[in-house]
Parts: C-alpha cells; sequence; structure tokens
C-alpha cells in the first residue's frame, strides 16, 4: 500500500491524454518513476517525464471523469515491490494490488478504480524461527530467521540491501506480523530497528555478489525441450508462435513441471479466461513432490487484456523483483511472462500518447533497451548473504500473423540465449508441443552438457552420452529434411534403403519421442532418465540396422510399423519409473538379433 508522506508537495492537472496526466507544480519535488496520487479518486500514476514547467505521468487505472485543476500529491517513492511472507499462492495485478481483496469488493467481477488495499497482509501472523544471535556482525543479505511460507517451502528473512551492523535485539521464536519490529542492528552507535517486510522498486535490480555461468539445466519434462533445445536455470528463452500454437499451453507447462523451487508467472494481456484457467488448474493440480497443490510454489501476477494498458507495462518488472527476492535466499526461480508482444504493446500505446518519433511498425525506438533491461535481470548469481541463486526467464510472443520478422520478435531474439519456435503446420497436424525442430535453437548444450554426463545412462551396446545422442538425433532430423522433397517427387518405395531407414528414424522420433499428449498423466512429463533410455534405445535400433543396410539387407515395412507402436507405446504410456521396460527392449535389440525388431532379407 503507498501511503502519503508528505501533503504538503502539491500540484495539479493541466492536462489529460489517454493514461497520460500532465500536471503542474510538483516539477522541482519529484523524481523520474516516482509515484503521485490523484486525490480526489484515489488514483496512482507515475512519472515518466519531468520537464521546467510540469510533469507528464502514465496512471496505472482509467483517467475518465478527471478534471482540469484536481489535487495531485506527490508520495515521494517510486514505485516498489512488498516483499515479505505472503506472496506465494496469491494472485496480484501489475501495481501488486491483491486481487482476491479487490474482486471481494466488486461482486460483479470487475476492477474499480482508486483502491487502496496492502499488497501483503498486515494481520496475519507468521511464524518466525530465529538463526542468528546477539552480537552477531550482520550484513546484507544474511539470514536473521526463517518463516514456513507454505507446507513446504522456507521462506528466508534477510537483512535489506544496504544495512549492515552488530545484532542488538531479536525476538523469540513466535508468531509475528511482517510489520512487527523482530531485530535491531546497531551501527556507530545508531540502532535501526527491522520487520519483515522489505520495500524495493521494480526499475532497480537487487544488488548480488557475483554472477556465474549457468552449468545446470532447467528440466522441463518436454523431451524436445530438455534433448534438443535445452534451457540452463539462470537463462533466457523465447517462445515465439502464431495464434493457436500453444504458446499458452507450454507457459502453464514450464510452471507446473519445471524444477525450479518458485514460479513467478505473469500473465501480461492475456485475456482473463486464460488466466483464470491457469489459476483453477494450478490450485487442483497436486506437486507430486510434495502432495500438496501447485499453487503453493507460484506468484500469479495477472494483467490482462481488459485491464490498464499503464499497469501492464509495469507488470513485467513487479514480477522479476518478486524473482529476486526470492532468489536472494538461494532459490532458483522461473519467470515465465505470457506475452512480451502485449507489454510491448503497452510501450507503443504509450509512446504514442506521448508523441514520440516511431520506429518500425510504430514501435518505440527504445523497445530493444527495455526488453534487455528486462532479459538481463535474469542469470546465476552468488548473493550478498553467500548463497547461490538462479532467475531463469521464459517469455512468450505472439507475433502477428506467426511473422518472426517483426520488430517485438527480432529484438527479443537478439537478446535471448535461444527460442522454441512454434510451427503452425505442426500444431493443425496436432502435433504438441508443436516446437519447430528447424526453426529452434539453444546456446545452452555445451553449459549443461557435463550434467547430463554425470546422470548418464552406460549401456556398452551404444556408447553415446547425452550430447552425442543430441547431435545424432539432430543430424537425422535435418536429413529427413532434405530427402522430403526427393519423397515426394519419387515415393518412399523407390528411395534407396539408407535413405528409407533415415526417413523411417525420423519418423520413429517425431511420433514416439518429440511427440507429447498435454493430457496424458504419463506422458505430460518425462524424467530425465526415461529420455536418455529412450534416445539410446532409438539410437541403438538405427545404428545396428543402419549397419546390416550397408550389407545388403532390406528392410520390412511391417515390422517397421510393429517396432514404431512398441516404442510409441512405451514412451507415452510406461510410467517414468518403469525402466525396465526400455531395458528389455533394449535386450531385444541386443541379444536376439535384429531380425526380432526389423525383419530383413538378403538382396
Amino acid at each position: 500500500m503507498v501511503t502519503e508522506t508528505n501533503n504538503s508537495n502539491l500540484g495539479f492537472i493541466s492536462a489529460v491524454n489517454g493514461s497520460l496526466v500532465e500536471v503542474k507544480g510538483l516539477e522541482n519535488q519529484v523524481r523520474l518513476h516516482d509515484l503521485i496520487k490523484i486525490s480526489k479518486y484515489n488514483i496512482i500514476c507515475q512519472v515518466i517525464q519531468i520537464y521546467a514547467n510540469r510533469v507528464i505521468a502514465q496512471s496505472f487505472e482509467s483517467t475518465n471523469s478527471i478534471k482540469l485543476h484536481d489535487k495531485v500529491i506527490n508520495l515521494n517513492e517510486p514505485l516498489s515491490m512488498e516483499l515479505a511472507p505472503g506472496l506465494l499462492a496469491n494472485v496480484f495485478d501489475g501495481i501488486q494490488r491483491p486481487l482476491d481483496l479487490t474482486f471481494s469488493q466488486f461482486k460483479e467481477g470487475r476492477l474499480g478504480r482508486g483502491l487502496e488495499f496492502p499488497s501483503l497482509s498486515r494481520t496475519k501472523k507468521w511464524h518466525f524461527i530465529p538463526s542468528s544471535k546477539i552480537n552477531d556482525s550482520l550484513s546484507s543479505g544474511d539470514e536473521i530467521g526463517t518463516v514456513q511460507e507454505t507446507s513446504f517451502f522456507e521462506h528466508k528473512i534477510m537483512i535489506p540491501p544496504e544495512n549492515s551492523g552488530i545484532l542488538s535485539f531479536i525476538v523469540d521464536e513466535g508468531d509475528y506480523t511482517i510489520i512487527e519490529e523482530i531485530y535491531t542492528l546497531k551501527k556507530q552507535n545508531v540502532e535501526k530497528s527491522f520487520c519483515m517486510l522489505q520495500k524495493w522498486p521494480v526499475t532497480m535490480s537487487k544488488p548480488y555478489s557475483s554472477k556465474e555461468q549457468p552449468s545446470e539445466p532447467l528440466l522441463t519434462g518436454l523431451r524436445i525441450v530438455d534433448l534438443l533445445f535445452p534451457i540452463a536455470k539462470g537463462g533466457t528463452f523465447a517462445v515465439p508462435g502464431g495464434f493457436g500454437t500453444g504458446k499458452t499451453i507450454i507457459s502453464q507447462h514450464i510452471a507446473k513441471f519445471c524444477n525450479a523451487e518458485i514460479c513467478v508467472f505473469i500473465g501480461c494481456g492475456e485475456p482473463g479466461n486464460e488466466i483464470a484457467n491457469f489459476l483453477k488448474q494450478f490450485t487442483e493440480t497436486i506437486d507430486p513432490k510434495t502432495g500438496r497443490p501447485l499453487i503453493e510454489h507460484i506468484v500469479l501476477i495477472a494483467n490482462t487484456s481488459n485491464m490498464p494498458v499503464s499497469a501492464r507495462e509495469a507488470s513485467l518488472f513487479s514480477g522479476i523483483t518478486i524473482a529476486e527476492y526470492y532468489r536472494d535466499m538461494g532459490y532458483d526461480v522461473a519467470v515465465v511472462a505470457d506475452s512480451i508482444s502485449r507489454w510491448a504493446e503497452s510501450l507503443r500505446e504509450i509512446s504514442g500518447l506521448l508523441e514520440e518519433m516511431p520506429a518500425e511498425e510504430g514501435y518505440p525506438a527504445y523497445l530493444p533497451s527495455k526488453l534487455s533491461s528486462f532479459f538481463e535481470r535474469a542469470g546465476v548469481i552468488t548473493t550478498l548473504g553467500k548463497k547461490k541463486g538462479s532467475i531463469t526467464i521464459i517469455g512468450s510472443l505472439s507475433p502477428p500473423a506467426g511473422d518472426f520478422s517483426e520488430p517485438v520478435t527480432a529484438a527479443t531474439k537478439r537478446v535471448v540465449q535461444g527460442i522454441w519456435a512454434l510451427d503452425p503446420k505442426l500444431a493443425y497436424l496436432k502435433h504438441y508441443p508443436a516446437i519447430s525442430w528447424i526453426s529452434s535453437y539453444s546456446n545452452y548444450p555445451e553449459y549443461v552438457a557435463e550434467w547430463w554426463s554425470e546422470r548418464d545412462i552406460v549401456w556398452p551396446e551404444i556408447n553415446l552420452n547425452w550430447f552425442e545422442c543430441r547431435k545424432q538425433v539432430n543430424e537425422i532430423l535435418a536429413k529427413e529434411n532434405e530427402l522430403k522433397y526427393l519423397t515426394q517427387l519419387l515415393g518412399l518405395k523407390n528411395l534407396a534403403e539408407d535413405q528409407r531407414l533415415e526417413i523411417f528414424t525420423a519418423n520413429l522420433i517425431r511420433n514416439a519421442f518429440l511427440v507429447q499428449n498435454a493430457f496424458n498423466e504419463v506422458d505430460s512429463y518425462t524424467s530425465s532418465r526415461k529420455l536418455l533410455g529412450l534416445v539410446k534405445v532409438t539410437l541403438l535400433l538405427y545404428n545396428k540396422t543402419k549397419s546390416l543396410v550397408k550389407r545388403g539387407f532390406l528392410i520390412d515395412e511391417k515390422r517397421c510399423d510393429e517396432i514404431l507402436n512398441e516404442i510409441m507405446k512405451i514412451s507415452h504410456y510406461a510410467p517414468n519409473e518403469n525402466f525396465e521396460q526400455i531395458e528389455e527392449l533394449r535386450d531385444k535389440i541386443n541379444n536376439e538379433s535384429l531380425g526380432l525388431v526389423f525383419k530383413v532379407h538378403r538382396r
């Protein structure tokens, strides 16, 4: 909640243009990004331009009925996030208003103007367990105690940035609200009291000790992602795709199944029914690791398409600020933004109201800079408290007509380290996920290869590690793409045997490995062990058959269909823990000669 700190800082409205408000009388008091309030309607605005004789601010709510000379109060603080226990399993809008409290005031299901609710409850008590002792020397980022925020999540209470000293007082273990004093630091004979609640400006990155190179993959359970286009913890990725290609399902899947400990989901400009569906799913879905609803490790920021544009523009930075707070506790955080394109549209609208010189397609010239300032806040870092945490950012993009050359997609591709390009042709064929193995790329395989090598499945029959398996699968899919037009011209039966083998193996990879059913409890998530087993069985089959084809054997199409169905059955219906089925298939391929897998004939 924003409070009025100095009522003498008064100005008045001199002009209104859409969501922009021109104010006079505050030119010498306000700073860039400070908040001001239109007192009559209780509307919060953010200063975005300061001139010698006026100030331009963007309103976070509708400016209807606002009149000239209405009073404006300077609040003397920037837009900041409240950081304390109570963030998890909560739903906020782009300026951190709690939507559950907001909608309880409006039964008709819409947002009213000028509502002032504290972002986090001031009355709920949390059980605080101190972990530091009197006379301990503490500095920024050091842990002072813990709170059990949800059933399985421990929230660490830390010294805020730019504070240090000797611990002169700390409360006993017990239940406290987030605004009650719990400890005191003494520095140079000056004592300063602290509560659990911290505030941090959304436009400023939280400080850290050092940034490190990513080395561990963010496992998603999507086989095409974890094998061909992996993302590292602390990395940045974009998911561009036209309407109906499955961006929202992929975003929700990552929020559900990725191995990050916290997920911040930012619904930026998406339809309200999608956000409602997301919230319903996460409330009902049980996390297999904890046995509790998935919502308990998620913070949801909802700015739907019918909410104010200015709040939408703020929502991405609100989400990343909350993510940095949990990162500083030493946790791995995934930030899923859906969608970056809607956020960029809000920038374009505000830029148009400011009458700035437009760049390509009306977007502001500073669009790439704005995108960079968001994505650069990802990374693996050592915190000020000497913990290791990470933020991974995955942003979906909605290019008009699926045109990846449009400005937002082009600018995003320059600042991220990989893309999962969604193909409308695959989506039309009900191939989920509709990630194109031709257009997608990742810069992280070299970074995460060692992690996969340490968890490799050692089979003497096929001496390939994860990185080599990935390379061979890519080569097979590339060869199939090269043979595509030749197959259309000559027909599959008229191709050489080695070419038919390439096409069959690519078909096997696509149907038994790359396709997943998001609504199948078994197939929706594939563990790293099952993934390695499936790809190694497939490549073992391919490599053994290839050597026989070179010796003059012919491939039996009927047996091809049988083995395709057998591997598809294991892939889609065998639970992750049933690894024995994969080993049985490997033994079949190995011990009973390849005749059991491919029936072949001598020429």
